[in-house]
């Protein structure tokens, strides 16, 4: 029953990671465009006015790709690091390449 309960504590760090990785970048990157074109406002159509730019929109939408850029960077790191026998540590709130 040990066993059992160790798989299941494991097979729970891959949902979190796959859910936050698989499914919360590409939502956060979605948001991103979606937060883009607020800020941009603008005409749909020729003729028409439309809503004017809103810098909040542009804002928001540069600073949901800067956190996707960085979560991508992070994973990129992490498989270097278990490349080279090394993991990625938060112990001191930024990322640090450490021995395992």
């Amino acid at each position: 029953m040990h066993n059992l309960g160790f798989a299941l504590a494991g097979a729970w760090k891959v949902l979190l990671a796959s859910v936050l990785l698989g499914a919360g970048l590409p939502i956060l990157f979605a948001l991103g465009v979606r937060a883009l074109a607020y800020g941009a406002g603008g005409d749909a159509e020729p003729g028409v006015p439309g809503p004017p730019p809103r810098r909040i929109g542009t804002v928001t939408g540069y600073l949901l790709f800067g956190i996707v850029v960085l979560g991508v960077l992070l994973g990129i790191a992490y498989i270097v690091a278990g490349g080279f026998g090394k993991t990625l540590s938060f112990q001191h709130f930024h990322p640090a390449i450490v021995d395992k």
